[in-house]
């Protein structure tokens, strides 16, 4: 690029929810291009239009689209003309640029008006000047990957907050359990299978305080898969937690395990879509460079 910059159109695209304002500079700063257009479709058509136009008119072969990551107003606009082919024989290079970037570099212009709506012409000063560090815009496949984590975040934090909110549940049921030692819990997962049947089958307390060793070993053997490695220990412990909880009276304990219930129901049906944005994320990044996804999962 450094060598056909003297042939390169520096275009900057100022973004809102409802329009785009464009501005395109030569090297030499000359301003070229100075337009709006609605933020849809047809509107990116006639920028796209006039791009076209401004680079056959002034013979020039090169074309540096710079713009602010503004939320996803950008997404449309930058992966439009990316991916656009009439742009595509004049290489464009597309970039989605951090806002605080601009704003800082519109300091320099000191002598303009803070309230002048140039901010299309500051982006694309910046491209022209060489400022550009970040990677241009890559299209519809890293666009559904950081869809892909982001969703997965959204539900990761879903989780965790239907996890904090059912604690206050489990604590009126059951108010040892929630506050135990690691030491003296009977489950190393407050919300794994067998914790959640503790907590759901057993209608009351008493329940648990009440019933033999045997049985509550036959319980967490059962629930837990046999997985205990040692169901004896498990269930005196839980038993004493049981003895040594607060009691409520009998009315609350069908409520709190409906709520209870409902909240492990709700953290499963989230973890399994964790499960299928976790293989949707696998399959993106494969097809995006298969070599470092084999180096990134290799032991």
């Amino acid at each position: 690029m450094k060598n056909n910059i003297l042939e390169t159109l520096f275009v900057g695209i100022d973004v809102s929810s409802k329009t785009n304002a464009l501005c395109a500079l030569d090297f030499s700063g000359n301003k070229l291009l100075n337009l709006k257009a609605l933020n849809n479709q047809p509107g990116a058509k006639s920028l796209l239009d006039s791009v076209l136009g401004c680079l056959d008119l002034n013979s020039l072969k090169y074309v540096v689209i710079a713009l602010e990551s503004t939320s996803f107003y950008s997404t449309h606009i930058a992966n439009f003309l990316a991916s656009n082919e009439l742009l595509l024989a004049y290489k464009p290079l597309v970039y989605c640029l951090n806002p605080k970037t601009i704003h800082n570099y519109r300091k320099s212009f000191v002598d303009m008006d803070k309230t002048d709506p140039l901010d299309a012409y500051i982006i694309a000063d910046f491209a022209r000047c060489g400022r550009i560090k970040s990677q241009p815009w890559r299209g519809s496949q890293f666009l559904a990957l950081q869809r892909l984590t982001r969703h997965r975040l959204h539900l990761v934090e879903s989780i965790t907050r239907e996890k904090t909110y059912m604690v206050s549940n489990v604590y009126l049921k059951f108010s040892q359990l929630a506050v135990l030692d690691k030491e003296d819990r009977p489950f190393s997962n407050s919300y794994g299978v067998t914790s959640a049947a503790v907590l759901t089958d057993f209608l009351s307390l008493d329940d648990i305080t009440y019933s033999s060793i045997d049985e509550l070993v036959s319980f967490v053997s059962e629930k837990g898969k046999n997985r205990f490695s040692d169901p004896v220990k498990t269930a005196k412990l839980l038993q004493k937690a049981a003895r040594d909880s607060y009691r409520l009276d009998k009315v609350l304990y069908e409520p709190l395990n409906v709520s209870i219930a409902s909240s492990f129901n709700v953290i499963k049906a989230l973890d399994d879509e964790v499960k299928a944005v976790d293989k949707a994320i696998e399959k993106t990044i494969k097809g995006i460079n298969t070599t470092e996804y084999q180096s990134l999962v290799s032991t």
